[in-house]
């Protein structure tokens, strides 16, 4: 297991990207919207880990909850795993409350699932497993 990325919540990503690409020099190698969760992602690596920008593309969206409440910053940490299915159900036997109880499909098709900050110290993780065809972009 390794941290994947770390996910900031933003209200605009462009006025994210002048500072992570345009003022530190990040490339940015993925950007898609991903509807199911209503946000624009945008990724640049940072070493082996990325971060991953947060941009909410409605107002109902886990993420703009997050901004309305709490404002810009980071939202998630996610950590890569080989068995998502195996880790959630090992997390379930040890009592963690799962957000995603199966998991689903998210950023670059990879499989992801979350994991309550209740059972994680306050901070919201993700659950991380690349697809086969959509090795670590």
């Amino acid at each position: 297991m390794h941290i994947e990325h770390i996910g900031i919540a933003t209200a605009k990503l462009d006025e994210a990207l002048a500072f992570w690409r345009d003022a530190l020099g990040l490339a940015v190698v993925h950007v898609e919207e991903v509807a199911e969760q209503g946000v624009r992602v945008a990724m640049l690596p940072l070493g082996e880990p990325r971060i991953e920008l947060l941009e909410p593309t409605h107002d109902a969206s886990p993420v703009a909850k997050f901004l309305a409440k709490r404002g810009p910053g980071i939202h998630h940490v996610a950590v890569r795993v080989e068995d998502i299915g195996a880790t959630l159900t090992r997390l379930k036997a040890q009592g963690a409350r799962l957000i995603d109880e199966t998991p689903r499909v998210g950023a670059a098709g990879c499989l992801v699932a979350f994991v309550h900050p209740a059972s994680a110290g306050g901070v919201l993780l993700e659950l991380v497993q690349h697809t086969s065809e959509h090795e670590a972009e």
